[in-house]
């Protein structure tokens, strides 16, 4: 039984380390360069969240003004993410490539959006100043 005990984790270990890194050489993804202004919404609730640069606003009925604060930006491999503090609580926005349509309108966007703050869960679509929605402006 010892030896169970003592060999199950080093072949925990021996999985982790096991052949090369597939993701290295891979390119981060370069889909939203730094540079382009990211608008992510959803509905129920209705949320926006404006982000360029280092700066977000996240706006939404309760708060049309927003709350501006900073985030930081990662490229993966499929997608960007934003991370920062809002009002103390954990904001962090994922974006990624892929039709998207908020079920309220005709639009259809080309990203698809899940941004947790704190203990909540939002999902929703976004575009870019380049990458625009298609579909009506005013729906």
């Amino acid at each position: 039984m010892k030896s169970i005990a003592f060999t199950l984790p080093l072949a925990f270990l021996a999985a982790c380390s096991a052949g090369p890194n597939e993701a290295e050489g891979a390119e981060k993804f370069s889909g939203i360069e730094y540079d382009e202004t990211v608008s992510l919404s959803g509905t129920e609730p209705f949320w926006n969240v404006k982000i360029s640069g280092n700066r977000a606003v996240f706006s939404s009925p309760e708060n049309l003004e927003g709350t501006s604060f900073a985030v930081e930006r990662f490229a993966g491999l499929n997608g960007v993410s934003f991370s920062g503090r809002m009002d103390g609580a954990s904001f962090d926005a994922m974006v990624t490539p892929g039709d998207c349509s908020d079920g309220m309108s005709d639009r259809t966007y080309p990203y698809t959006v899940t941004i947790t703050l704190g203990a909540e869960q939002l999902n929703g679509c976004g575009h870019t100043d380049r990458q625009p929605f298609s579909g009506p402006d005013q729906p």
